[in-house]
């Protein structure tokens, strides 16, 4: 494949400028066009320290920049839906950041618009593109663990005396399971191949943070008897790992989410009796991730996780705010 997708930059987010630009910079079919921010001097200070070519005062400017084929959306989360619709409308496929909505019903507009325009929209979980997912799920099928029997996982840091930060803004789409409870609601998803059953979540709701989720912790039911156990939390030590345990053996991941550059992101498992490390090198997955959807949209191929799947994450999302709100198990079903 010859021809490079270009890029345009929704917002000159610290996700954005920290990783996903140099992602997007690094991979074979991608290349970053330009960047908008409704700051002018903002955006002009960001596209010069990146070396991005073209800088805007708006985002309706880059939309209405014809040579862009995609854009990638990092805004806080209740501008997603907006800005999602007006790029499909624009005819620009879309990489928007997670959660992809603030609720279920969001995400099926948002893709309903996608859909009309003949655009592609994927959510950014960058972390499901890296090699090693693919690595766990063949350990899981081949029976390397035996039956899976649960899922174990959390996603925690602490930023919460940054009082100002989006995160802490509810009508803003803040809280902790938005943030990083919805990445071990999705990797069970993915590595169980198959949607919950019903929810029950207990959250901690901060007066001195809007009200919003600093911390959770939940069971998701997927049928079975088999289930996630997982906390997420933006008020403790950081730490994200993963276990998928077996009737024979446990699988781990230390650092399920995040990959550092100068880590491997090795996998453990254990079987009868033996704990072998499993060394994947590192790749940059926001490279893959631009890559995967460089090859969608220029050559055809299906995407992996297309916006159906981002739905589906929604609704488990939404139901885990209501369990967590109302203090009940939530069915699936309802």
């Amino acid at each position: 494949m010859t021809k490079k997708l270009r890029w345009g930059i929704m917002g000159c987010a610290g996700i954005a400028k920290r990783a996903v630009i140099p992602g997007i910079q690094q991979s074979a079919y991608n290349e970053v066009a330009a960047i908008a921010s409704r700051d002018e001097s903002n955006a002009k200070q960001t596209a010069e320290a990146l070396d991005i070519p073209d800088a805007y005062g708006s985002y309706e400017a880059l939309l209405a920049d014809s040579s862009i084929d995609a854009v990638y959306i990092p805004l806080p989360n209740h501008l997603h839906k907006e800005w999602t619709i007006k790029a499909a409308e624009a005819g620009k496929h879309i990489l928007c950041e997670k959660p992809l909505a603030l609720t279920a019903q969001e995400a099926a507009e948002m893709a309903n618009a996608a859909e009309q325009a003949g655009v592609l929209l994927a959510e950014a979980f960058m972390y499901r593109y890296h090699p090693r997912y693919s690595v766990i799920q063949d350990l899981i099928a081949s029976g390397a663990i035996g039956e899976v029997r649960g899922i174990r996982s959390a996603f925690t840091f602490n930023n919460a005396a940054d009082s100002a930060n989006v995160r802490y803004r509810k009508d803003w789409g803040g809280g902790s399971i938005y943030d990083v409870g919805c990445y071990p609601i999705n990797a069970a998803r993915l590595l169980l191949g198959r949607e919950p059953e019903a929810v029950t979540v207990n959250a901690m709701f901060s007066p001195t943070h809007d009200d919003v989720d600093m911390m959770a912790s939940g069971l998701i039911e997927f049928g079975d008897s088999v289930a996630l156990t997982f906390d997420c939390g933006m008020w403790a030590a950081f730490r994200n790992p993963l276990e998928v345990l077996g009737s024979e053996g446990i699988i781990e991941v230390p650092s399920a989410f995040i990959t550092p550059t100068a880590e491997s992101g090795s996998i453990f498992v254990t079987a009868a009796g033996e704990r072998r490390e499993i060394e994947v090198p590192f790749v940059n997955a926001y490279s893959e991730q631009a890559d995967h959807m460089a090859r969608a949209i220029i050559e055809g191929t299906p995407l992996a996780f297309p916006a159906a799947d981002a739905i589906a994450n929604m609704k488990v999302i939404d139901a885990c705010l209501q369990s967590a709100r109302n203090r009940t198990r939530v069915s699936l079903s309802q």
